[in-house]
């Protein structure tokens, strides 16, 4: 799909060119009107950083990867392009782009992009908003596992399964954290990287506002990917917290059959003995001979529960 927008109603060109899921043939129309090489999306999806930034006789072309949809069942991350002319900027995705929707939306008020250079630094600075906002969701996701983590494990569980079955959501759920908070770093890379390679590439025909504003997107894309290494820490913090916990559930599990193992050696071994009914045994004569073993085995079961309840095993 083609959508071409411009600065006003009255424009006879567009300053901007956007791509939706292009076919070869829109692909080909829009190069030969607007002189300009649109990459394919297997272009776009290079990952050498020759292939995803580069400059050509005042044409810049760079790309990036963006978050890939919930819904889509592709693995890969879609792309995203810009073609970049002092007349002209091409965008060219494959999936909906927030920042892309927000700044078009601007073409229709009196505070349109007035020329592709600005329309280019909007998209950016949009998506750069965007990127903070996810940020913060997870920001908030992450503390709200921490906390519900910490409260609810610290205490000793009174029902292990249950307990099991909440570490193992946990565990899924620090797990998808982890991985949305990747694929937004991937992103914020790609935006700072773009940042970069535009503010010395096109310092010669770059309007001096748009050049501040280029900047000033690149410094706040650094601090955002400051924060994702904070919140990457955090993650993996939570990811090895859960499985301590998960460990020391394995432990309770394992110290409670050892206790039991111990516990019934001495009744067993004891009513073994007695059951060998030897006519030599003392106790075979006595009357109260069968009450006196069986107190020996509640005893000896007993005792050792009372000892590990002592020492603070169990």
């Amino acid at each position: 799909m083609i959508r071409s927008l411009a600065s006003s109603a009255a424009a006879a060109l567009p300053i901007w060119i956007d791509l939706l899921q292009p076919t070869e043939d829109e692909s080909l129309q829009v190069s030969k009107e607007f002189k300009v090489h649109v990459p394919s999306r297997g272009e776009l999806s290079e990952i050498e950083y020759s292939s995803r930034l580069f400059s050509r006789e005042g044409l810049i072309c760079v790309s990036m990867p963006l978050i890939p949809s919930r819904d889509s069942d592709d693995l890969a991350p879609p792309p995203l392009g810009f073609v970049l002319s002092p007349s002209v900027l091409v965008t060219i995705r494959y999936s909906e782009v927030h920042g892309i929707e927000q700044v078009a939306s601007l073409f229709k008020t009196a505070t349109a992009p007035a020329s592709s250079v600005h329309a280019f630094v909007a998209i950016l600075e949009a998506m750069a908003d965007y990127g903070a906002d996810l940020l913060e969701k997870i920001s908030q996701d992450v503390a709200g596992i921490s906390r519900r983590s910490f409260r609810q494990y610290a205490k000793v569980p009174g029902d292990v399964p249950k307990s099991n079955k909440s570490l193992r959501a946990t565990l899924v759920e620090v797990g998808s954290v982890g991985e949305h908070l990747s694929e937004v770093r991937e992103t914020l890379l790609g935006l700072q990287r773009i940042a970069s390679f535009v503010s010395d590439a096109a310092r010669t025909w770059f309007p001096k506002d748009a050049h501040a504003r280029l900047q000033t997107v690149g410094q706040d894309v650094t601090s955002l990917t400051d924060f994702e290494t904070h919140l990457s820490d955090k993650v993996q913090f939570l990811l090895d917290a859960v499985l301590g916990f998960i460990n020391s559930e394995q432990n309770e599990i394992f110290k409670v059959l050892t206790i039991a193992s111990v516990v019934g050696i001495p009744p067993t071994l004891i009513a073994g003995m007695y059951g060998m009914n030897f006519k030599n045994m003392p106790e075979l004569s006595w009357s109260w001979g069968y009450e006196f073993g069986l107190l020996l085995i509640v005893i000896s079961t007993v005792l050792p529960i009372l000892w590990f309840k002592w020492r603070g095993w169990w």
